[in-house]
């Protein structure tokens, strides 16, 4: 059945217009067109009411959401409820993410991706790997316990997801670029981060398939005036994606507007390293052991160390407009259509247009969120 989505205002391209239905059918974006187009008469119509059409949200990290967190039950209801929680907020595509854990526990997570790709639960991309290949002195809360130089023993593990995405975030000098090479050539999309990595080391993991990094200044060495390090390596590099969390505590924004001078914008994705409390108003939850407490929606363990956030996707778009002085069209393209082109899936979402998966988002002048579709499928 064909659906049209009228008298509203609808992101196309790199701009917000007016006047235009955008016509839905067999969960695919069939056209954007005008209202007396022949095609609307027999559609089923929903009034967007002027409030704004945006792609939905494309979230590549997310931990946890709705009081769940992914390594604590790594299996498809944890996921089903982590995308329901996050859904809410926008996001209409997401991987949920495992920080650094035991070599079972990556088997499960994997395991109930797997699950989740096969029965095509609504959200669900992939996954993404953080961890456990990191180096100690970046570990952040990480449990030192878990992390271990990546050899030739994981990498039927790691490669083991059949459709969907893998993401696996690694630090560079604990593994070689050999082995970077390895899983970039099967199908692993490769983050840096929670890493010490020189400059040197950092252009040389790029070569051999290092496509991006993770949450961009969270947990790498800083610039220095002698050492640009893995900073200045990401800033410099043209071609990788870098993630930033834009929630006003994990970096200041004028670090970020910075960053943003150095290379295109459509380099940069929005991430929520969302954790349970998203969607939740518990208090604290349990990170392996630790008891996490949520002040004013920033989680933190008990040495005051951030511990992922309470951020959700739709407050990270009116973060980068807010603090970020970005507009509103290109605030959302870093939320959709650039984590999509990272993750392959640039032909596919990201974008309202024809031929692509109808995943959407209404909201109103606050960046609120009013609605979602999933594949055509409305939540509200």
């Amino acid at each position: 059945m064909r659906s049209a989505l009228v008298n509203g205002r609808i992101l196309a391209g790199d701009r917000i217009v007016n006047g235009q239905t955008v016509l839905l059918a067999g969960g695919r974006i069939e056209a954007i067109t005008t209202p007396d187009d022949p095609r609307c008469s027999g559609a089923d119509s929903f009034d967007l009411q002027d409030q704004i059409l945006l792609p939905g949200f494309i979230d590549v990290q997310v931990n946890g959401g709705g009081g769940v967190l992914f390594n604590d039950d790594p299996s498809t209801e944890s996921i089903r409820a982590i995308g329901a929680a996050h859904r809410r907020f926008g996001t209409t595509g997401f991987l949920p993410t495992l920080i650094s854990d035991d070599l079972d526990t990556i088997g499960q997570a994997i395991a109930a991706v797997q699950s989740s790709l096969d029965a095509r639960l609504p959200g669900a991309l992939g996954i993404h790997i953080e961890g456990p290949f990191l180096n100690w002195a970046r570990r952040g809360v990480h449990d030192p316990k878990h992390l271990r130089r990546l050899d030739n023993g994981v990498i039927s593990l790691l490669c083991s997801l059949r459709g969907g995405r893998t993401v696996l975030t690694l630090a560079p000098e604990m593994t070689t670029t050999d082995m970077i090479a390895q899983l970039s050539a099967s199908g692993i999309l490769i983050s840096a981060g929670h890493s010490d990595a020189s400059y040197a080391q950092t252009a040389e993991a790029i070569a051999h398939g290092v496509r991006g990094f993770t949450h961009l200044f969270n947990a790498m060495a800083p610039l220095a005036p002698r050492e640009p390090g893995i900073v200045g390596a990401a800033l410099f590099d043209p071609n990788t994606w870098c993630g930033i969390i834009v929630d006003g505590h994990h970096v200041d924004p004028v670090m970020l507007k910075l960053a943003l001078r150095c290379k295109r914008h459509d380099r940069f994705m929005l991430v929520t390293d969302a954790m349970p409390g998203v969607g939740s108003s518990a208090p604290t939850f349990v990170l392996q052991g630790r008891t996490i407490h949520v002040v004013d929606g920033v989680p933190r363990d008990e040495n005051g160390t951030l511990a992922g956030t309470g951020l959700d996707m739709a407050t990270a778009v009116r973060n980068a407009v807010s603090l970020l002085g970005l507009d509103l069209a290109e605030a959302a393209r870093m939320a959709s259509e650039y984590p999509a082109a990272f993750l392959g899936l640039e032909r596919e979402l990201g974008r309202i247009a024809p031929g692509y998966r109808a995943d959407l988002v209404l909201v109103d002048d606050e960046l609120q969120v009013l609605r979602t579709w999933i594949e055509g499928a409305t939540a509200s």
